[in-house]
């Protein structure tokens, strides 16, 4: 065998240096030899030459593009999307994430690979966002997409009978547009955390193999260093790298400290909201207006007893604390069902699973216990459990500005009490803080945040905020946050509850704030304090005229609180407002609000 050729010794080491390496180069064999010009190579140009001098240019090799698509209405879509692309980087893909709010269907179609992660709202709505692209998708004259790989993660609520059928229908309308289809659509309840990660190593994995295979590469012969990332900089703190997983999540939540607990209503009142002040001291959880707190919440103790004596399980501790602290026991749905009547062999349950209609019907207002009532057994603890989901956690619109209370966040809950089918029936996380906890208790909360629903980048805005009862919640974090940086754009407040007297949240610092000229209206609807209801979108009707003077002076308008009916009957009233005022027919004055929407001057964060 030939000598190797050593190093001279005019190299720039020092001698013992040289004599290290020919030591080293002797040994080595041609693989290690490839293995290392290669790694020196890249370590040259990730790092560039001691004297300055460039590197030899190298034709790249070529990433695979990837279009990663989301559909999202609390964020969980979003979120997951950043994760796809931290792993498809990894992997050498070149992604790129676009909500479907900001790119068209036309453009999407042009993806060599495509995957969508898309929720559903509600009982099979796209989210807010999605419409266009929802509509557009469907539309008998919608792009055709035959060059493109796609693959669909579809998250949802099993507590609606249409289950992720906003993921479904963008799966279905792919393949018919000439998509070829990577793998099945996958379905995730609430508890998506698992499924979702298995979804995104499995689907890109896939989508590796076939580019490759395509491509006709031996990628088992190449190895990949990302030298950009392993050698270049200092580390980055968690908090500011954008691709940082969130510290504390649902899973792992951050143990806080109730500071203040106040009832915000008057004696006479029949609504019971309480004002919380939560310490985040240590936490690191920095919040922006318009983000929310999830609170991971206890069972009422009531309810796990009664389910556990009507199931034979009163003496199991274990099954208690399951029971208190992570089981869902408050929603009911098909699958849970379906798994009942095959373990119980009842007919009724059978029927019931089966008739979307009758289910429809059946659902509102009913707990597990009483799907248990409606055929009783003795169940051990793992059956129990195992027809049980993951008790998810409660998101709460954060009521403070991080730069007026800093280590804090202040939220407003309405305790939620009703009786339906002969049982009493509470919130999970409204009543167990009203009832259960006091100041000094701990609660277990992360931050989830909301970029969609943020003030506008320039202080010089007006902003006319629409919050009816806790719907206020993020506007009092607004005023906050304005007066606090001294942004000077005009404030319109709408707000609304039931007595003037009794349910003005807030009443002090409004008048305050409206005093001092921070707040430049406020319009009120107190609904049971006259003869004839009064709310929120009949205040919007009889001030039109200023209303839509704000707008076409360039104003946002933000609305915040119930999704059913409050916020169908605001958007209403603001169609009706742009008709009257513009001259136009409500289907134009429709058109130019969605035209807001889209310039994103008309948000909403609906529940």
């Amino acid at each position: 065998m030939p000598s190797l050729p050593l190093l001279p010794n005019s190299a720039p080491f020092r001698p013992e240096e040289i004599a290290a390496l020919n030591g080293v180069i002797t040994k080595t064999s041609p693989e290690q030899r490839a293995w290392l010009s290669g790694f020196l190579a890249g370590f040259q140009a990730a790092t560039g030459s001691a004297q300055g001098v460039p590197a030899p240019a190298q034709a790249p090799a070529r990433k695979v593009p990837l279009l990663i698509l989301f559909a999202t209405e609390s964020g969980n879509a979003e979120t997951l999307a950043a994760s796809v692309r931290k792993a498809a980087q990894k992997m050498g893909f070149a992604p790129r994430v676009a909500d479907v709010g900001t790119i068209t269907v036309a453009e999407a179609a042009k993806a060599e690979n495509l995957l969508m992660i898309a929720s559903t709202w509600g009982e099979g709505d796209p989210p807010q966002r999605a419409a266009d692209f929802y509509q557009a998708i469907l539309a008998p004259g919608a792009p055709r997409f035959d060059k493109t790989r796609f693959s669909v993660l579809a998250l949802g609520d099993r507590a609606y009978v249409n289950f992720c059928s906003t993921g479904h229908v963008f799966d279905e309308r792919f393949a018919a547009l000439g998509g070829k289809r990577l793998a099945p659509v996958v379905e995730c309840d609430v508890d998506y955390a698992a499924p979702a990660k298995a979804w995104i190593a499995s689907t890109l994995d896939l989508l590796k193999k076939e580019t490759e295979s395509e491509a006709g590469t031996d990628e088992g012969a190449v190895i990949h260093v990302d030298f950009a990332r392993s050698v270049a900089a200092a580390p980055v703190d968690a908090e500011e790298d954008d691709d940082a997983e969130p510290r504390f999540t649902r899973e792992n939540p951050f143990e806080a400290e109730i500071r203040e607990l106040v009832n915000l209503n008057g004696t006479g009142s029949s609504a019971e909201t309480w004002h919380v002040e939560v310490s985040l001291e240590g936490s690191g959880l920095v919040h922006k207006p318009g983000d929310a707190l999830g609170i991971v919440p206890s069972n009422d103790p009531t309810l796990v007893e009664d389910m556990l004596t009507l199931t034979g399980l009163s003496g199991d501790d274990a099954v208690r604390q399951a029971l208190t602290e992570a089981q869902d026991i408050t929603t009911v749905t098909r699958p849970q069902i379906e798994a009942y009547a095959k373990l119980t062999d009842s007919n009724q349950l059978r029927a019931l699973a089966a008739d979307p209609d009758a289910l429809r019907e059946w659902l509102p207002g009913r707990h597990v216990i009483d799907l248990l009532e409606a055929a009783p057994m003795q169940l051990d603890a793992a059956t129990l459990t195992s027809l049980l989901r993951p008790l998810p956690g409660r998101l709460y619109s954060i009521a403070s500005a991080w730069a007026y209370a800093e280590d804090e966040a202040h939220l407003l809950v309405s305790a939620v009490r009703y009786e339906t089918h002969g049982r009493m029936r509470s919130g999970v996380a409204s009543v167990d803080i009203a009832e259960r906890r006091r100041a000094g208790d701990p609660l277990k909360v992360y931050l989830k945040p909301n970029p969609h629903f943020r003030l506008p980048s320039d202080p010089d805005r007006a902003v006319i905020m629409i919050g009816p009862g806790t719907g206020v919640a993020p506007f009092r974090a607004f005023m906050q946050e304005r007066e606090t940086t001294g942004a000077t754009g005009r404030n319109w407040l709408f707000f609304g509850n039931r007595h003037f007297t009794h349910d003005f949240l807030y009443q002090l610092e409004w008048q305050d704030w409206k005093a001092s000229g921070l707040l430049t209206r406020i319009d009120t609807a107190f609904s049971r304090d006259q003869r004839e209801k009064i709310y929120v979108q009949h205040r919007i009707w009889e001030e039109r005229q200023e209303l839509f003077r704000w707008i076409e002076e360039g104003a946002a308008i933000y609305v915040c609180g119930d999704a059913n009916a409050m916020a169908k009957d605001v958007n209403h009233a603001l169609v009706r407002v742009i008709a009257d005022q513009a001259g136009f027919d409500e289907t134009a004055a429709a058109a130019r609000l969605d035209t807001l929407r889209r310039d994103g001057r008309y948000l909403r964060d609906v529940y």
